[in-house]
Order: C-alpha cells, then structure tokens, then sequence
C-alpha cells in the first residue's frame, strides 16, 4: 500500500502530497484546504444541498479533516476521483459471477469492536467481496457508509496478515476460484449522519497512534485531577479511601395500597441470584408487589440548563461498587457518599454539556421517554456524569494537534451512551459498560453510573494496539456527508459497489444520532433518510422512492458492467418487494439473492418473498453500454430480448456447491426460465418499452437459442461447466418452493407433475399441506381442479399415452416397460393421469388462460366498493400487464387504490406496474 505520508507518526513538518499538490508539512496541507472548505461554506447554494447537516461553519470545519472528509458534502470528491479513479473503458474486459458472503463473520474482531454503531456488517465479511469483483487502486463506494467498515476491508485488502491469506487463498481454490489479487482499495464512504461518518473517518485516515495514546492517558489523568474527588468514597472501615467505579441507582415508586415509597431495587433485587423476584413485599405495609402495581414518582426539580420548572422520574443511589487497592468492594451510601452528590447537584451547569431538545414530536421513541421526563440532551446525565463527561470532551477539544484531537474525540465520545441514563445495571454482567439496549432510547429502573476511568481506561489500551495492527493510510479514503441521492462525483466512475442502506424500519438512524451529534453540534438532516417511520410521515411508498432515488445515483457513478452488493435485514415481504421494484427502476439487474442461515452455516438461494427471515445478500450488476447501445439502436424487438437474455445469462454463476458434506449442487433460482423471463420483462418495463414477447413464446423459444439442464438455462460454455461438476456431483439440491400465491401454486404443480405425472387423487394430498401457512393474507388461490384444468393436461385414454407419462410410468413400473405407447395395459395406467404439455401446446393453454383471466379482471375494474378485500393475485398481474400496454395508466393507477395496501406492497410485479403508472400520471405522459 503506497502511503503519501512516509509514515503515520512522521512529524507534521514532513513534506506531503495531497491530490497531485506538494505541501510543505501536513499542517500546511489541511490549513489550505479548510480554508477552501471555509468558503464554500460561505456559498448559500451549497448549503441548500438536499442533505446537508444543520451546524455552524465553525462546528462542521471542527468535525472535518479536508479532502479527506468534511461533515458536509465533500467538494473535493470529483478531484479524488479524477486523480486516483480510472476511466471507463469498454474495451477492457471484465467479467465476474455473483460473490456471497457472510455478514456475520468478523464480529468478535478488535478492529470491528473499536467504535460500535447501530449496525453494522464486519470488515472480514466485506473483504473477499471486494477482492473477488476488483483490482488494486480500483474505487469502491457505499454510499450508506455508516462506522465506515466498507473503508476498513478495503484498506485491509492491502494489509491482511499471511495466516488470513493462506485461509482465503486455500478456501478459493477448493471452489475452483483464482487466488485474489492482494493490495489496497481506494474508497468512497458516504453517510447522511455526521455521528456516522466522523467514526468512518476516524477508521480510515491515519494519525499517530503513540501520540495518540499518550495524548489519552494525559486526557484521563487531567480530568481525575480535577474531578476526581466527585469519584471518593470511604470504605466500610470508616477510614480507607477507595475510589468509585459505578454507583447503581434505583427508580422510586409508590405501594399502591399504602402511598409509601418503593425502592425498586432495594425491594426487588434477590441478593442471591441477581435476578428481579416475581413480587415482593411493600417494605411499609407487607402488601404483595410486584413491577406492574407500582406507581411511578415524578420527581419536581428544577431543569439545571434553563432554571426552569421539570419533572422527572425519581432515582435514588442503591449501589456504590468502588475499589480500594486494587480489590472491588461494595456498600450502601453512607451520609458522606449523599452529601458528595448533593453537593455536585449544586454545582453550575457544566461548560459544553449540550442542552439540545429532541425533536420527541418527529421521533418513534419519543412516546418512550418525555413521559418520564426526558426531553433534552442534559436531561439523560445525572449531575456528576455530566460534569465528568463534559470534562472530557471540553479537554478533548483542547488538544493541538488537528488529528489527535480528533481521535481524543473519536475514544470519548463512545463514553456517551453508558454515561448517561440510558445505561442499565446489569447484576449478571462482566461489565457495566455499554449495557444500554441497542436501536431505542430506554431509560431503565436500574442504571448503572460508571467512572469514567471505568468505561475508558480499558478502552485506550485496545484502541492503541487495534490501530498499531492496522494503520490507515492518507488517500486510500474519502469520507462525505449527505444523502446517497447525491454522490458528488462523476458518471461511470466507480468500480465497485458494497452497501448495506436502512431497511424499512428496523433502526431510528437519524434518531438514535442525535444524542452523538448534539455534542458535535452538527446533526443530520432527517429529511431525505430513507426510512419507515409514521412519526415522520414516511410509509413503504416514500420508503421505496427514497430508496430508488439512492440507487438511481448507484447506478449513475457505477461503471457499466459492474457490481454493487447489497446486505439487506428486514423480515417484511414487503419491503423486501419494495427493494426489489427500487432497484430495478433504478436500471440495476439482480443476478443472486443468497439468504444465510445462521443455525446451518450455510447459504440458501431465496425463492419467494416469504422467505424473507434471515441476512440477504443481493448481487446485482449495471447492464453494459454495449446492451443499451444496442437497445437504444433496435427499440424493443424480440432480437432485443435475446440480447437482454444473453448478456444476462452470462453474469450468472454456472455452478453452485453446498458448503456442507457431502456436496451438493445447488439449483441456481436466477437460471429458472420464469426468473430470466421476469429478469427481461423488468428491464423493458423499466426503459418505458413494451415486453416484445409473450411468457409462452419465450418458454418455447428459449430451450432452441440457449441450453437447459435440470430446469436452469445455459449458455453453451457455461452448460459445459455445468455438466464437468454434474458429474463430479450427482446430486442437485432444489430450491425451496413456499406456495404463497397462485404462480407459486402452479410452479409447484409443475415441479411436481414433470417429475411424476399423477391423478387428481394422487396429488391432492401432496398439493393440500402446501397452501397453509404461506398463503398470503386476502389472496385467492383457485382450486386444485381449476389450477390443474387451466393449466395442464389430463390423458383421457384416447389415442397413444403422451410421452411425458410413459416416460415416468416405464421408468417406475417393471411391467410396463418396453411397451408400446398404444400397449392396452399402459393405457389403462396412464388414463386420468395430470402433465406437463410440450410447448406448443402450452402456448396454446397460457392464451386461453390469459384470456380468462383478463375477463375476471373486467369484474374488479368494474367493482364500486372502496375496497377488494379479496382478490387473485395472476389476474391483477395480466390486468395490470393489458393496462401497461395500451398505455391505460389510470386503470392500474384506480385498480391498486382499491386494493389492501399489502396486496400492492407484497407483490414486486404489480408493485413495478403501480410505480411506473404514477411516474407516467405524473410526466403528463
């Protein structure tokens, strides 16, 4: 890995390079450009960017370290681009399959433990991605960068240690793969939360590590000097000083039977087993308690920030752990530990302590803490934790040096979360250090107020010595701050992209920064976070317009032809739908969604949206420029189909193994005729064009222009591949088939009819135990007898048995084998028998079958209730589909608001159709 610094702890008078300029020291090189920075801050239009954080000039050039990051959106990163990036060009090949990784590989690492986030996928999980779809130097992106982990792996792709190597290398080569080519990255790293991309920074730029530590050491010893006598306590022997780790504090409340007041913990805890008992008796009058009886105490105070009246819930000192000698004791405060802390309450309110008000009436957590009186900031602190903790960032912020100081911050500001109120006790616990619930502001009846030697101390050293292991270097990063629908950087210019966005509504992001942020006093600008959050007035649909806005951008900087994989965490079918339909208006073609399976350890490919419960990875690639080019030349003809299909086959893996023993080849979903149908249609519907051929012209035509192999398609070297690794490994492993709908229902009749021709008595009991809890809420599934008249044949006995059930009956019966298809006894075996037609006649069934379903369409297009509670999911799609091409938008358009919300929300097709309706309504088009 080239370093334009000579080293991370070289002096700050060495001369550096910085974007193709020389400076004189790396002083001079960050005082030239913030003051760029500086400027452009003065500029109004820049401000005005969708995204931009709310903060003074003064606080965001504090957070920055320009051009490597701004807590803002980076102005310098087209020029970090230009000078580092590699322009597209078509003629250079490239070519890969789909990668799959798993995202909960690395979490007990110390790299991925330095700073914690609200989410986040590891580093290790990341790095064989990026080594499999780029080179050295290329550029990787994600633009919901969080904690910056993406930056981590591709910088780690440079510096991973000989034993990781080998394991890689050696994993690689029993699948067949090329050793990766080893070195560095460069990354882009974007985030809309300042808190987010300040930790992604400070992962990635270098700093010296030594002057850092020691820096930290200096910062704990003067805030002990000056605070530490609030941390004293006297030992039970009346005379030996110890010092405080954590004070446990109990919430008050009242006996409902007698009015006396309760301490929680005092009455509750069972000393023995550290657990909360069942009930307890009130300690005034012996009533029997228990949690949901008491009534809670506000306590009247008055607010320390404003002077003004406030009202909080009632906590009381219980606990002091505390050490003397190096040995932990414990005690109940004593009159002197009481009168310590009234004597802090009396104090003035801290410098630096931030009093920012939530915004609770925007916030999904709000309803949780303003009604036991949290409100702002300081709010969340008890008087001596907000002395020590303002202490530490005021000493932080002292420091001189530009890059330790940020670092000083980086370590203090992970002090936060457990200095507050949101800290539980936990009386099982190893530590109590971050023991606050994750993803929510929840204030417990216990909380745990720790030293801040005890929450850091510990921290410093592992800090130290994770950052001595890996040390970043100068322009392999750029950090930027904003929404990831603007990228400032040019068209085309990306080579890979690895992104991990917020999944519906699964994490408050915005929300759950601004307690960080408010100490930086720069916050996100919630406005474009692509989120569910009613609180904000933001439903799946704003979601997924958001959402597609961010991949529209993606797909703009990413070069064609290439990859972007996305880590996608929800368990709603819908959003998933919703994901789906944003990424293929987007352009992007989905190639592989892998599910991991936590409990097995392995993959399984996704075949249905209910199956949507585990970690999903979604490979997905940039049609090329000779693809549109050629589109764009020849319309939307059925040629044009054929070369959508052929390019696209040609990004899908040809082989798929199991990880487990023995090996199992796996039936690749995306290879499925149906799915590269739906692949071709999408893309078409997407370019506002017609799909130039049927689904039974395209069946039928697709096994003569392309090969076919246990039900996947092939191009003709990929077969060969194929059938190499068939032979090595028998067994192919189907995919799981949940029958949730009416196609799905039909799919399984396939499956199973292809391979065992049957009576209508002889599937109903196989067919019957499928339809039950999958079945989607208000959709109709048809009758077995109507799926099956619909769409398969029936042998009646008249003429030679069709081929299909002599080939199944010849196969499994000893006595009818070798006989003639008109044989008396093979008739009267086959007769009544349900299969599979030949595509000739299945063409001739699928318009019959369109036809009938366009009829029963007409009813619900002439339905005048508000809402079809009921409805057959394959009738609104062909409605839907005869809507989209005789440009008849406001059918579609009328139809879907006369549908329950998850009926349009949970299916991707009539979800795609929908959006694509509205964007034409609303073009005038």
């Amino acid at each position: 890995m080239t370093n334009l610094f000579s080293s991370t702890t070289q002096k700050n008078s060495s001369p550096v390079e910085c974007l193709g300029q020389a400076f004189p020291s790396e002083q001079v090189r960050r005082e030239h450009f913030t003051k760029l920075l500086a400027e452009k801050l003065k500029d109004p239009a820049f401000r005005k960017i969708e995204g931009f954080p709310q903060g003074t000039d003064e606080a965001i050039l504090a957070m920055s370290d320009p051009p490597y990051y701004t807590a803002c959106p980076n102005p310098f990163l087209e020029d970090f681009v230009r000078h580092y990036g590699k322009p597209y060009d078509p003629s250079v090949k490239y070519s890969r399959e789909p990668q799959t990784i798993d995202v909960s590989v690395g979490k007990t690492d110390p790299l991925y433990k330095a700073h914690s986030y609200h989410t986040k996928v590891p580093h290790l999980a990341i790095v064989p991605s990026i080594l499999h779809y780029t080179e050295p130097g290329d550029i990787v992106l994600d633009g919901f960068g969080g904690s910056g982990m993406t930056g981590v792996a591709a910088q780690w792709c440079g510096s991973a240690p000989s034993v990781y190597r080998h394991e890689l290398e050696t994993e690689w080569k029993k699948q067949g793969k090329a050793a990766p080519k080893w070195g560095a990255r460069r990354v882009i790293l974007n985030d809309l939360s300042p808190a987010a991309t300040f930790i992604a920074a400070n992962y990635n730029l270098p700093f010296d590590v030594e002057a850092f530590a020691k820096a930290g050491k200096q910062l704990l010893k003067n805030v002990e000097q000056e605070l530490g006598w609030m941390y004293e306590t006297t030992d039970k022997d009346g005379k030996t000083k110890g010092r405080v780790e954590y004070t446990v504090w109990s919430e008050i409340f009242t006996c409902p039977h007698c009015a006396g007041e309760v301490n929680f913990l005092d009455e509750a805890l069972d000393d023995d087993t550290k657990q909360v008992k069942g009930t307890f008796p009130c300690p005034h009058c012996g009533a029997d308690l228990n949690k949901d009886n008491l009534d809670r105490v506000m306590e009247s105070r008055v607010d320390p920030a404003t002077g003004s009246a406030w009202k909080r819930v009632k906590f009381r000192p219980s606990i002091i752990f505390y050490d003397v000698g190096g040995q932990r004791r414990q005690k109940t405060p004593d009159q002197s530990d009481l009168a310590l802390l009234e004597r802090i309450d009396a104090l003035p309110f801290p410098s630096g302590l931030p009093a920012n008000r939530f915004p609770i009436e925007e916030m999904y957590h709000g309803s949780r803490i303003q009604p036991k009186g949290f409100e702002c900031i300081h709010h969340f602190f008890l008087p001596r934790s907000a002395h020590a903790t303002a202490a530490l960032w005021r000493k932080a912020e002292a420091e001189p040096d530009a890059r330790t100081r940020q670092m000083l911050i980086f370590f203090v500001e992970q002090a936060l979360w457990t200095a507050s109120l949101l800290n539980r006790y936990r009386p099982t616990g190893f530590s109590q250090v971050n023991q606050y619930l994750t993803g929510v502001y929840y204030v417990a009846s216990q909380h745990a107020e720790c030293s801040p030697w005890y929450i850091l101390d510990g921290k410093l050293g592992r800090l130290a010595k994770t950052f001595q292991a890996f040390r970043p270097a100068a322009g392999w990063a750029t950090v930027t701050t904003g929404t990831a629908a603007r990228i400032p950087t040019l068209d085309s210019s990306v080579d890979y992209i690895f992104t991990d966005p917020p999944f519906g509504e699964n994490i408050y992001y915005a929300d759950l920064n601004f307690l960080v942020e408010s100490w930086h006093q720069v916050r996100t600008d919630a406005k474009p976070e692509a989120i569910v959050d009613k609180f904000k007035k933001k439903a799946l649909p704003e979601y997924q317009h958001l959402m597609q806005r961010c991949f529209a951008e993606y797909y703009r900087v990413l070069k064609p032809g290439r990859w972007m994989t996305v880590v996608f965490s929800n368990s709603k079918a819908a959003v998933w739908n919703a994901i789906q339909v944003a990424l293929q208006q987007a352009g992007f073609v989905v190639a592989e969604v892998t599910a991991l399976d936590k409990v097995q350890g392995s993959y399984r490919q996704v075949t249905s949206a209910t199956a949507v419960k585990q970690d999903l990875v979604i490979s997905a690639y940039k049609p090329n420029g000779g693809l549109e080019d050629r589109f764009n030349r020849n319309g939307a003809t059925v040629e044009s189909a054929w070369d959508f299909v052929q390019t696209h086959l040609k990004q899908l893996p040809a082989v798929k193994v199991t990880s487990g023993y023995p090996q199992e080849l796996l039936n690749i979903v995306e290879r499925d005729p149906r799915r590269v149908y739906d692949r071709m249609a999408s893309w078409f519907i997407r370019h506002g064009a017609m799909v130039p051929i049927s689904t039974p012209e395209f069946l039928s035509e697709l096994p003569v222009r392309f090969r076919e192999m246990d039900g996947m398609v092939f191009l003709p070297d990929q077969l060969v591949e194929y059938e190499k690794a068939r032979s090595r490994i028998p067994q192919v492993k189907q995919a799981e088939l949940f029958v949730s709908d009416e196609r799905s229902a039909i799919d399984w009749l396939t499956n199973f009819l292809l391979k065992r021709p049957s009576t209508r008595a002889e599937i109903h009991p196989e067919y019957i135990p499928q339809i039950g809890s999958a079945k989607r809420k208000g959709e109709i599934i048809p009758e077995l007898d109507q799926l099956l008249e619909d769409n398969f044949l029936r042998y009646d006995g008249t003429g030679d048995v069709p081929s299909q059930i002599h080939s199944y009956l010849s196969t499994n019966h000893k006595d009818l084998r070798s006989l003639e298809k008109s044989s008396p006894a093979l008739v009267a075996k086959a007769k009544d028998r349900w299969y599979v037609p030949d595509p000739n006649k299945a063409q001739d069934l699928e318009k019959k079958r369109e036809k009938a379903l366009l009829k029963e369409f007409d009813t619900y297009r002439s339905f005048t209730g508000r809402k079809i509670k009921e409805s057959r999911l394959e009738v609104l799609r062909a409605g839907f589909r005869a809507a989209w091409a005789a440009k008849d938008y406001k059918t579609i358009i009328s139809i879907a608001n006369k549908l329950p919300e998850e009926t349009l929300q949970e299916d991707e097709k009539l979800l795609t159709l929908y959006d694509l309706a509205l964007t034409r309504t609303e073009d005038g088009i």
